[in-house]
This record gives structure tokens, sequence and C-alpha cells, in this order.
């Protein structure tokens, strides 16, 4: 799949954004190794700690129906420049899909690829996790 179709995709997902307050609609399309593709939107809440962005969006229905390898996720919002993942999602994005491509769109469809390592060069993951002590209580 080129990734001006995956980008297409993400644009597409941000018309079901639910951005009541902050009226920053995001979209995201997550391509798996399968050759599917998973697109997200952001979905807001009043209470602003249990917004979800588009892209753990994708990426959690992905997961959910048993992807687990990943080619690249494409980023779309309203904005002339292009809108990078936020902290979380970026940690998300390592985590679930390791170095995988990262395609920041603008709102008229131009876009850059960056790998997920260049947006979060040290991220957390299992490896951190393989030496921690099991104890019982």
């Amino acid at each position: 799949m080129q990734y001006r179709t995956l980008v297409s995709r993400a644009r597409a997902a941000k018309r079901h954004s639910h951005s009541p307050y902050s009226r920053f609609r995001v979209g995201a399309a997550v391509l798996a190794a399968s050759g599917k593709v998973y697109t997200g939107c952001n979905i807001e809440n009043s209470s602003y700690g249990l917004t979800v962005c588009a892209e753990r969006t994708a990426l959690f229905k992905a997961v959910s129906e048993g992807e687990k390898s990943f080619v690249a996720v494409a980023i779309a919002s309203d904005e002339t420049s292009s809108t990078p993942p936020c902290g979380a999602c970026r940690q998300v994005i390592m985590d679930l899909a390791g170095d995988i491509d990262v395609i920041l769109s603008t709102s008229n469809g131009s876009f850059t690829v960056m790998k997920a390592s260049d947006l979060l060069p040290h991220p957390f993951g299992g490896e951190n996790l393989k030496n921690v002590r099991r104890t019982r209580r």
C-alpha cells in the first residue's frame, strides 16, 4: 500500500473525531503487516485524562483484532503543519508496533515520513522489565 493512500485513510478517519472541547480533530490509520488498515480518531471526554488519541485508538483496534506486526501509522489533523503524536502515543507506538514508519501529514495531504525511534529515541519497553525481580507477597 502506498503511504499516500494511508494518509487518505487517516484524513477520512478524522471526520469521526469527537473533539467538542479542543476542536482539534485527529485521525490515524495503521498499516498492519497483513496488509489490513485500521483507523481511529481522537475521542475526547470532559475529564481530559480519559481522552484517547487517534493513534492509540487505531493501534488498539488492530491489536484487539489479533494483529501483532505493523508497517506504518499515518496521522492527520486540520493543521497546515504536520502534527506529531503526543508522548503517550509515541510510547504506545514503540511498545506495540516497534520502530515503524510514522507518517505526519498536513491539512492539504502532503506528508513527511519519520521512524518511530526518531520521535522517541529512548523508549521504555519490555527489555526494561526482564530483570525485575518478581516477589510473592
